[in-house]
């Protein structure tokens, strides 16, 4: 088997993406990922090498992404906004033998000190982008190369490395299989209300460096033989006017873009005539959006629950009679319980821990075994750290997070993380960091600082320091300067006293 196969039977005239105003058919995309995939042989790759993937949603990263599994080499997707500290972080920790850059990607990543990443052979550019420095490969010259054929993997084989705050700690790669990520799309497709035909033309606009627009946008579309209108950044306006254009029929979101939809002004009522399939995920719906969505566009968008470690749906509420607020209930071939402190299945109504079993279940963390033995039970139930409750009809609710995990736009950014940034700035002596509502990003950071005695900074320095440093939805929208960061006995900080505080 390989996951790179899924596109491989699907009619040759078939539409496969519509990508920066061009369309390409399955059968050019499965000549250009052959060729593709055979450059990168000839430049060295080998099953099992860890490749990085900096492009925003376009041909340049779908291309990448199926040659890179399709050789058996392990595909790394990274957020192209990201300010080089953090790639040269995560691609040093995931020992990235190549990197493949996008137009979108190439200004972060051209200043980076390669020589920290000391793995790295082989730099990628795509075609038609400035010069780059010295030593960086064309990827025009890659797709001149002889097809390589797809290598046969076993369903445990590594196919992607995804970068997440797991259900605790610093950001850290998920080892995600080719049989991991095959199940999830088997389960989503035998869902009788879930599934996608080659009928269906997908929005993409959710980052293909997230798990979320990977395999359930990307992935998806592919499997079923559809197609996907890639988007490489979301404005609610032009974003209306692609669905339209393309007659776009399913979209999945996050719901700081759902928000976009409910809240623009001059939208017209039949904006969403062409979508059959609407659901949301990656933190929790705003109540008000989802009745907005009803009452302006005629549009139910179906809440559901997944993480990067289950690859990543795991409940829908689509197509089921479930409660306003709902997650829904499992899908096919999903095995879910809540648990008690004491380990024990929680009754009706009371919360719970949920855990998760199937083959969609990762592997564990990149070279971490003390994560991933808190993330796995020895019998491999996926400790998530979300606490739900279930109703008597089977219907679950997302009730909090056990941990301290921050939800910006779908995107999970851990505090720790992020005060250990601000750590770094010479005016600060400590800081805390809390995630806060916000309208459109559902949560937002908010970082508590004191600063360092004898030093002077103001909030937007403090900002600026940080966006050089992270991806900018990691960064605080607001600091408050503080004279003491509350902390317990045991020196834990007291969050909760600081949200009081508000």
């Amino acid at each position: 088997m390989n996951l790179a196969a899924i596109c491989a039977d699907h009619p040759d005239d078939a539409v496969a993406l519509i990508s920066r105003g061009h369309t390409t058919t399955y059968g050019e995309l499965r000549d250009q990922v052959g060729r593709l995939r055979g450059g990168l042989v000839a430049n060295g790759i080998e099953p099992g090498d860890h490749v990085a993937i900096i492009a925003a949603n376009n041909w340049y990263f779908v291309a990448t992404y199926l040659a890179v599994v399709g050789i058996g080499a392990v595909a790394v997707p990274l957020n192209p906004s990201s300010p080089g500290p953090e790639l040269v972080r995560e691609l040093a920790n995931i020992e990235a033998k190549a990197v493949v850059v996008g137009p979108t990607g190439r200004r972060s990543f051209a200043d980076i000190d390669r020589g920290q990443v000391p793995s790295l052979q082989l730099v990628v550019r795509a075609a038609g982008d400035e010069d780059g420095p010295d030593g960086w490969v064309d990827l025009d010259s890659l797709l001149e190369a002889d097809p390589a054929p797809i290598v046969e993997r076993d369903p445990d084989d590594l196919a992607v490395l995804m970068f997440t705050s797991g259900t605790a700690g610093f950001p850290k790669a998920a080892m995600l299989s080719h049989g991991n990520l095959l199940a999830n799309l088997e389960q989503i497709q035998r869902h009788p209300f879930r599934a996608q035909t080659a009928d269906d033309v997908s929005l993409g606009v959710l980052p293909f460096f997230h798990i979320f627009g990977l395999n359930v946008v990307l992935g998806i579309a592919l499997y079923s033989g559809g197609s996907v209108l890639t988007v490489e950044r979301f404005d609610p306006e032009s974003a209306l006017e692609a669905i339209a254009k393309h007659g776009v029929t399913t979209i999945s979101g996050a719901p700081a873009m759902w928000a976009g939809w409910a809240h623009l002004p001059g939208a017209g009522a039949g904006a969403f005539t062409s979508v059959r399939s609407a659901s949301s995920g990656a933190s929790k719906l705003d109540e008000t959006v989802h009745a907005t969505m009803i009452e302006r566009f005629g549009l139910e968008v179906n809440e559901g629950y997944g993480l990067t470690e289950a690859s990543p749906v795991v409940t829908t509420s689509m197509g089921i009679p479930a409660p306003p607020e709902s997650i829904g209930a499992p899908l096919p071939g999903v095995r879910l319980r809540l648990i008690d402190s004491d380990g024990q299945d929680v009754l009706v109504g009371d919360a719970g821990e949920i855990r998760v079993h199937g083959p969609n279940v990762f592997q564990g963390y990149w070279q971490d075994p003390e994560a991933t033995a808190n993330a796995l039970t020895e019998d491999g139930w996926l400790k998530t750290g979300d606490l739900a409750v279930v109703d008597e009809s089977g219907f679950l609710f997302l009730v909090d997070r056990m941990k301290d995990l921050i939800i910006v736009s779908g995107f999970n950014v851990y505090p720790g993380e992020v005060e250990s940034v601000l750590a770094e700035h010479p005016a600060i002596a400590q800081a805390a960091v809390v995630g806060v509502q916000h309208p459109h990003s559902g949560e937002a950071v908010k970082a508590y600082v004191v600063v360092a005695e004898g030093k002077a900074v103001e909030e937007d320095d403090v900002i600026a320091f940080c966006e050089q440093k992270m991806a900018r939805y990691k960064c605080p929208q607001k600091i408050i300067f503080v004279d003491e960061i509350p902390q317990g006995l045991g020196g834990k900080v007291l969050k909760r006293e600081l949200r009081a505080a508000d």
